[in-house]
């Protein structure tokens, strides 16, 4: 059946907290009491996102131990379902829908800049520790896996920083370990735009302000995760997906623009020359992949949060993970629609599988119309922005293959692809410290990319495929559907 494209915007909701109450209302939601912040947070997000459902709920932890009055809550986006709600579509499980959804919407998205609202209108500013009231460790910070190096507040968080040349606001997710109840370290990998801005005021010498929000509108969080256009705020692209700008105020000592309607914002600073050992943790990729290192620290100077505040946790571990699938959505919609700006005709389907961490597995699938077409797609989706860093597999298949379904997509390669013929590499790509096949400081891979098509020649004459047609499935389904429920 086509996709139809979206015709409606749902209201968007006011914070976390109504989102919470929209996504429990079509029981995507999972409350856990008593679980304990050290070990025990993550190690149910594990269990239940390796539990083989479906759909895992979205987990809200509460009741825990020694922290009354305070919650955790993850997989907030991560299901279709919840995608759906985050992004104002049309509620749908299917996978596919969310991306058409979501490129639909981009070829009229327009960036939408945040209002500034003022200090008694922003629930942020219930609280405000000051001084010596400073102690991050009055949240449940955990401490997620065995190996960590400590306990971590910033996994689904927004890193906001302004770069100092341009002026605009940039909105990144980068880990960051608790040292002590007045100071963290940040890990920003080489290449991101948050790196960049850090390093900026580095070489002048000069402190670098920061926020760091852990509890805010998982659309933020999307758009914080994703390779936007350099200059482009994630206010203003997350805004046009929200079709109402986001309310944010300006933090007391550096005047950043917090969400207004956050739970947890942290203001700091970090000073050039400055370092203590951050790490190790276990990242998207499933591995510890990047080592204990020296990694600028982040004096606290405010936090602010709202009364019985709900902080925003991601586990990264082997996928899937309670933040994976919707990295999933959204990468192949970016993905997908550079492709075809770039000219790229025939594309069916794109889908970043979990397994590859929304990255390292990439499947096009295309109908073919001309010789070559196959590689031109391959080259395209390896090579564009969207699918630069850290990739690995890109595979190209026919438009009866579905790219969600990996079983499906493992029957292509095994059945449509010679290796001799059929595989191509790509050298000296953009990847990084937390890419575990590096053995060293490089900065860059190789990209193994598949052709997985029926060669175009033979498009009439390959053997035909095996199963019924879809009028025949339907037909018995139909028939037989009081015995198939």
């Amino acid at each position: 059946m086509e996709h139809q494209p979206i015709t409606r915007r749902d209201a968007p909701y006011k914070d976390l907290r109504e989102f919470l109450e929209r996504i429990d209302a079509i029981g995507e939601l999972k409350t856990v009491t008593g679980a304990h912040w050290d070990l025990e947070m993550g190690a149910l997000a594990e269990i239940i996102y390796h539990s083989g459902q479906d759909s895992p709920p979205a987990i809200l932890f509460d009741d825990i131990p020694g922290y009354s009055g305070f919650r955790c809550v993850s997989g907030l986006t991560n299901s279709s379902q919840r995608l759906a709600v985050t992004l104002g579509f049309p509620l749908s499980k299917k996978p596919l829908d969310i991306v058409q959804s979501y490129r639909d919407r981009m070829k009229t998205h327009q960036s939408l800049p945040p209002v500034y609202v003022e200090p008694s209108e922003a629930p942020i500013y219930e609280n405000v520790l000051r001084g010596d009231d400073i102690d991050i460790l009055k949240f449940p910070v955990p401490k997620l896996h065995e190996l960590d190096g400590g306990r971590y507040i910033g996994t689904d968080d927004l890193v906001i920083m302004r770069d100092p040349e341009g002026g605009w606001i940039n909105i990144g997710t980068y880990r960051s370990m608790v040292h002590d109840a007045r100071s963290l370290g940040l890990w920003i990998s080489p290449g991101k735009q948050g790196r960049q801005i850090r390093d900026k005021h580095f070489k002048a010498d000069e402190p670098c302000p920061v926020l760091i929000c852990v509890g805010h509108d998982p659309l933020l969080f999307l758009a914080s995760g994703n390779e936007l256009a350099y200059g482009l705020s994630e206010y203003d692209y997350a805004g046009g997906h929200r079709g109402v700008p986001f309310d944010v105020v300006k933090s007391e000592v550096h005047g950043l623009p917090m969400p207004a309607h956050a739970e947890i914002v942290i203001e700091g600073v970090m000073m050039p020359g400055e370092s203590r050992i951050e790490g190790p943790f276990g990242e998207f990729t499933g591995y510890y992949a990047s080592h204990a290192s020296p990694q600028p620290v982040v004096r606290i100077e405010r936090i602010y949060h709202r009364n019985n505040p709900i902080m925003t946790m991601a586990s990264p571990m082997q996928p899937p993970s309670d933040f994976s699938f919707s990295k999933c959505v959204t990468k192949s919609g970016m993905i997908w629609d550079e492709i075809e700006r770039a000219g790229l005709s025939g594309v069916k389907g794109v889908w970043c599988h979990e397994a590859g961490g929304a990255r390292m597995f990439n499947v096009i699938s295309i109908k073919q119309r001309y010789p070559g077409h196959a590689r031109q797609a391959l080259h395209l989706a390896a090579s564009c922005q969207s699918a630069s860093y850290m990739g690995r597999f890109t595979v190209v298949v026919d438009d009866d293959v579905d790219p969600t379904n990996t079983f499906d997509v493992l029957w292509a390669i095994s059945t449509r692809c010679d290796p001799g013929e059929d595989i191509e590499f790509i050298r000296r790509a953009w990847s990084g410290p937390l890419d575990p096949i590096l053995t060293e400081a490089s900065g860059t891979n190789s990209r193994g990319l598949i052709d997985a098509c029926r060669p175009f020649e033979r498009l009439n004459t390959f053997p035909p495929v095996a199963r019924a047609s879809d009028a025949l499935r339907n037909a018995v389904a139909e028939k037989f559907k009081d015995q198939l429920d």
